[in-house]
């Protein structure tokens, strides 16, 4: 029971998804059925979703909140970056490993080093095009430039694969997020709802629900009235 009681610290909410006349998603409505007001009670504020449809391929699915640099790991991981004849990008296997070492904490700490100007402003080169002559910027913002530009570089080679090459593996890693069930037993349902509770502990960091003021009250010792 212990990591159902958890179940609402690293995951938003499921859903559920299948055929109630379909034998191949008896699994999990049998598992969705028994373990659902156990998990309610446990989880008050997260929504546990049931979607039926005729025919629905039963499945369980969640949100997870990938990064930019999980998604290149995985490309790199699973060898997406590959040139039209099959081989290896070398460019942008090279683009990708140098941009996951980017320092974040300089940039963000280098971004205010010029006092009143905040390079990253919305519309910035719009409402300012010449903001980057100006010499007094150019020094005091230097090391953010210099940076900044690196990674955009960067990322502008990773995402220049052929045949949506980026978009493809994004959509790919989307897909983590869930788990198909065919046939599957109410043994098999709670391994996959646990799957995606121990990927939530790894990429989402949500913020635990407080309410703002109590709103149940239960009497004390019968010696205090």
């Amino acid at each position: 029971m212990s990591w159902k009681a958890g179940l609402s610290r690293h995951l938003p909410l499921l859903r559920f998804f299948g055929c109630v006349e379909s034998p191949s998603s008896r699994g999990l409505m049998q598992w969705y059925k028994t373990n659902y007001h156990e998990l309610k009670a446990l989880n008050p504020t997260m929504p546990l979703m049931m979607r039926t449809g005729e025919n629905s391929f039963p499945a369980v699915t969640t949100e997870l909140d990938f990064s930019r640099d999980d998604l290149i790991q995985f490309m790199l991981q699973t060898e997406k970056f590959k040139n039209d004849n099959g081989t290896i990008a070398a460019d942008r296997v090279e683009a990708a490993n140098a941009y996951l070492k980017t320092d974040w904490a300089a940039i963000r700490r280098e971004r205010w080093s010029s006092p009143g100007l905040d390079p990253a402003k919305p519309y910035l080169n719009e409402n300012q095009p010449d903001w980057k002559d100006d010499p007094q910027v150019q020094s005091e913002l230097a090391l953010y430039l210099e940076l900044k530009g690196a990674a955009d570089e960067q990322l502008a080679v990773i995402q220049s694969g052929p045949d949506k090459e980026f978009e493809r593996a994004e959509n790919g890693l989307l897909m983590c997020q869930r788990v198909d069930l065919w046939c599957a037993g109410p043994a098999e349902v709670e391994r996959a709802v646990q799957h995606l509770t121990m990927l939530g502990k790894r990429f989402n960091a949500l913020e635990p629900d407080f309410p703002e003021y109590i709103n149940e009250y239960y009497p004390g010792a019968g010696d205090m009235d």
